[in-house]
């Protein structure tokens, strides 16, 4: 795959095409901010990346859409993008053609009819990227993905701050995460990981998991047989506890030898069996009739003590009474104060009879007397009846205290009934816990030949992964192909390092793909690159990595692009733009080369010389400031040299539309 052409469109319907020689060397020089450095971002874009890169500014604020006619030896594809709206960097959506000879569609043409994975899907099935994952180490927590086109990209820019980097390599290098991706999609891309090898591996590695979960499966079998007796023997104790009968004496838990279930199960069963007694408990409408019935004894018992209680006042007052005028009596009789005696005659000395009764004194004695031995005799007469109604109040006090006390009686029973009632309910709660824990206990038992069904199913995973492992081998024929894969790629490198006369050029050279980056094979003191001095060394390392990489890849038929777009790979040797401008566009004054320009020139030989005779047809794509007058360079040309910005895109096209 090799790039015919890229296009841009600008709002307004018109074309900017910039047409490309897919063989050889193509070079687009000019001044600075002319858009060179932006043509890697278009291509990367329109074979299907993310996001676009193409720097906020005149290129994304006047056009439209980016296209990219692709070369394959027999057909080519057209692959266009819009230029994301303002603000964002993003757009999945495309636009695909194909066909033997494409014509550039028009701007009113375009139109998206797929999206970044129809791009991936079809050049990565145009170059021959198989089908297959990633491999993924063994305890890894990343996983496998498939490998397209877009991983081709650490392998063709070479961007302006890259090109002579000591510390990065390959393109992107310095994102997270990529520099794993870079080591994994290399190893399928170059035949390393082959599909035969990953189907293999990943067979293997799927059948390790099983055989993993399997023996963790066996062992917890294990462990909960083992368990059995503690575990079983302490529901029984908690069943106990809380009043649930058994009869078997339990010995071990795990099933006996002929399959029977053990006698500790068996009485774990019974426990399951077990159901909660029952407590009868009073009715609400009973316990408030006793209550009712209770208050009311009460009452009739408080008026009968009422009634005694008067009746008593009433004895005694009458008792005090007659007490008192019987004892007055007496008194007077005994001093012969009444005028006649108990037997009539008349006893007053100081008075006679007829002068008494003249003046009435006696018969008024007599008659007081007379009414008060009456009222006496009363007193006297109804002290009977009172006692008898005393006697009937005191006879039904008692039976209503009798008939209170059994009314108690009653009372106190309903109340330890319920008590009992809820004191068996708590207990059933407790013991229906106990129960629970018993089915969850048994459900959880494996059933009798479960452990053995798990030894088997091991057994059988062992002999299937170790099968796994004699036919394949996977590992140590990885480990050969990256071995021979890296030095012959290092074998070219180190020559053209010597044609560049870099520094240590006179050792081997290694591409170390672990590290990412290259090493000076200097003997007993090995030299990375980030350990090496001088821009123009490190220009030459990367160019001959990359170089090396591509040949190995041409001579082998690997999957990745024929390209390698570099950007302005001289900058080591014109690091001010004025140099950069006095050498640009102005042939007399290349002229007057120093050894700066002299070295300059000897890169873009190498260059040519690459195209031509160590991989001819592959197709290089500098963009630079300077101008070299020489004919081979100038029939690098794509354009004339941009001197006006932005010569990549046309001054009078419109920006934005609103």
């Amino acid at each position: 795959m090799k790039i015919a052409s890229i296009h841009i469109y600008s709002h307004d319907g018109r074309r900017r095409n910039l047409t490309l020689n897919p063989d050889g060397l193509n070079i687009i020089t000019g001044l600075a901010s002319t858009g060179k450095s932006s043509l890697s971002d278009i291509v990367e874009y329109c074979m299907g990346g993310d996001e676009c890169k193409i720097a906020e500014g005149f290129i994304r604020e006047k056009v439209s859409w980016f296209a990219v006619t692709f070369q394959f030896p027999n057909e080519q594809v057209f692959a266009a993008k819009p230029n994301p709206k303002p603000g964002q960097v993003q757009c999945s959506l495309a636009m695909v053609l194909r066909g033997r000879q494409i014509r550039t569609p028009e701007f009113d043409d375009l139109k998206h009819n797929g999206g970044d994975e129809l791009v991936h899907e079809l050049l990565s099935s145009l170059l021959g990227i198989p089908e297959t994952k990633t491999p993924v180490p063994e305890r890894s927590s990343r996983t496998g993905y498939s490998v397209n086109v877009k991983h081709t990209a650490f392998y063709l820019f070479q961007k302006q701050g890259l090109v002579a980097s000591k510390e990065l390599l390959f393109y992107r290098q310095a994102e997270e995460h990529l520099p794993q991706t870079i080591r994994d999609t290399f190893a399928v891309l170059f035949g390393i990981s082959n599909v035969g090898d990953m189907e293999t591996e990943a067979n293997r590695r799927a059948t390790q998991r099983e055989l993993k979960i399997a023996q963790k499966e066996l062992k917890l079998a294990q462990e909960t047989e083992d368990a059995l007796d503690t575990r079983g023997l302490g529901l029984l104790a908690e069943a106990r506890t809380v009043g649930i009968p058994f009869s078997n004496s339990p010995g071990r838990a795990g099933p006996s030898t002929d399959g029977a279930e053990s006698d500790l199960v068996v009485s774990l069963r019974e426990v399951l069996n077990w159901r909660p007694g029952q407590v009868a408990l009073m009715a609400e409408s009973e316990m408030a009739k006793l209550q009712a019935r209770r208050s009311n004894l009460r009452a009739e018992r408080r008026q009968v003590l009422d009634q005694i209680s008067s009746a008593q006042r009433y004895v005694k007052g009458a008792s005090d009474f007659q007490t008192e005028a019987q004892e007055q009596r007496s008194r007077l009789e005994s001093i012969n104060a009444l005028p006649r005696a108990s037997n009539g005659a008349w006893q007053w000395p100081f008075l006679k009879e007829e002068d008494a009764r003249m003046d009435g004194i006696a018969e008024s004695l007599m008659a007081e007397l007379s009414s008060l031995d009456s009222e006496l005799e009363q007193v006297g007469g109804a002290r009977p009846r009172l006692d008898e109604h005393l006697a009937a109040l005191t006879d039904r006090s008692s039976q209503l205290k009798d008939a209170i006390r059994e009314v108690e009686v009653d009372l106190n029973v309903a109340v330890l009934t319920d008590e009992k009632a809820a004191a068996q309910e708590d207990a059933n709660a407790r013991a229906l816990k106990v129960q629970g824990r018993v089915s969850f206990y048994l459900d959880s038992l494996n059933p009798s030949n479960a452990i053995s069904t798990l030894k088997l199913k091991v057994e059988r995973l062992q002999a299937k992964l170790d099968q796994v492992n004699q036919n394949a081998g996977a590992d140590d024929d990885a480990d050969a192909r990256m071995e021979s894969v890296i030095t012959h790629i290092s074998g070219t490198m180190t020559t053209l390092v010597k044609e560049f006369k870099a520094f240590f050029s006179e050792f081997p050279f290694r591409l170390d793909m672990r590290n990412l980056t290259v090493v000076v094979q200097r003997p007993g003191n090995p030299v990375p690159m980030i350990r090496t001095g001088g821009g123009a060394n490190w220009l030459a390392y990367h160019i001959s990595a990359l170089l090396a990489l591509h040949h190995y890849a041409s001579e082998n038929r690997i999957p990745i692009p024929r390209f390698l777009m570099l950007d302005q790979p001289t900058q080591v040797y014109f690091p001010s733009q004025t140099i950069y401008e006095s050498v640009a566009g102005d042939a007399e004054q290349v002229k007057r080369v120093d050894a700066d320009l002299e070295a300059a020139k000897k890169l873009f030989e190498t260059l040519l010389n690459y195209t031509k005779e160590l991989v001819p047809g592959f197709q290089l794509i500098v963009t630079e400031h300077a101008n070299f007058a020489d004919d081979w360079f100038q029939d690098a040309l794509v354009e004339d040299p941009w001197m006006n910005p932005p010569a990549l895109v046309p001054q009078d096209w419109p920006s934005w539309r609103k």
